[in-house]
């Protein structure tokens, strides 16, 4: 008894199908930003550093001034922290907390041009010979320690209007940051848009799987009885 050999036994390889699973991209936690690099938030640091020295050395132990200066300059700096943290699970308290950091350090500045109303000093404007000096070292210096060695040095006219400036930098910075964060808001949605967003992606990636594996299987099965009629062929008797 002769064997047939059918030369394409030797050319026999299995179906295979490229896997179409993909991991799906929608993010559920935002990364969160690190607040210390926000130049607003050094700014509002060294805002609260100079204001925490300004009402020791100016205003009268006791007096209620004080501490509402200091906490507005202290909720400026850590609603930032905080809605920086939060903003990872909750677009919305991110937005809140910064709303609340901004709407304090407008309260702030306004204290500081009470003061210097009140004891007949000057709001430095762009015509006062020393504003543009102010206005450059406070845009050019974000951090504490840039504001520290004239604590002890500068006068009260000269701390108020130095917060004052820095007040407002940091208003129009974060009311710019806050437009970014609603304008995200809008496009991507908060936490529960995420989720749903993700657990639709996740299903679609097991559907493709699954459709994928199908695929193979068929082709799988169509070789293996391609094979078997092979075997068959060649162990025939001649």
């Amino acid at each position: 008894m002769e064997n047939k050999k059918d030369s394409s036994t030797s050319q026999v390889s299995l179906a295979s199908t490229p896997s179409t699973a993909r991991t799906a991209s929608t993010r559920v936690l935002k990364p969160q930003n690190r607040w210390d690099t926000l130049r607003f938030y050094q700014k509002a640091d060294a805002l609260y550093q100079l204001t925490f020295a300004f009402t020791k050395r100016f205003l009268t132990r006791g007096d209620r001034t004080v501490d509402q200066m200091v906490q507005a300059a202290r909720s400026g700096k850590q609603n930032i922290v905080e809605g920086t943290a939060d903003g990872v699970t909750s677009s919305e308290m991110e937005l809140r907390l910064m709303n609340v950091a901004r709407a304090s350090i407008k309260e702030l500045k306004e204290d500081y041009s009470d003061y210097l109303a009140t004891r007949g000093l000057s709001l430095w404007t762009a015509v006062h010979p020393r504003y543009d000096t102010m206005l450059r070292f406070c845009r050019d210096h974000n951090h504490a320690d840039d504001f520290r060695p004239y604590f002890e040095k500068w006068s009260d006219e000269e701390m108020a209007n130095t917060a004052f400036s820095l007040c407002r930098m940091i208003d129009r910075m974060m009311t710019t940051y806050i437009g970014r964060l609603e304008e995200k808001f809008v496009t991507e949605g908060g936490i529960k848009e995420r989720m749903t967003a993700a657990r639709l992606g996740y299903r679609t990636d097991q559907r493709e799987r699954l459709r994928a594996l199908e695929t193979e299987n068929t082709a799988l099965r169509a070789e293996v009885a391609r094979l078997q009629a092979i075997i068959e062929n060649n162990t025939r008797p001649c």
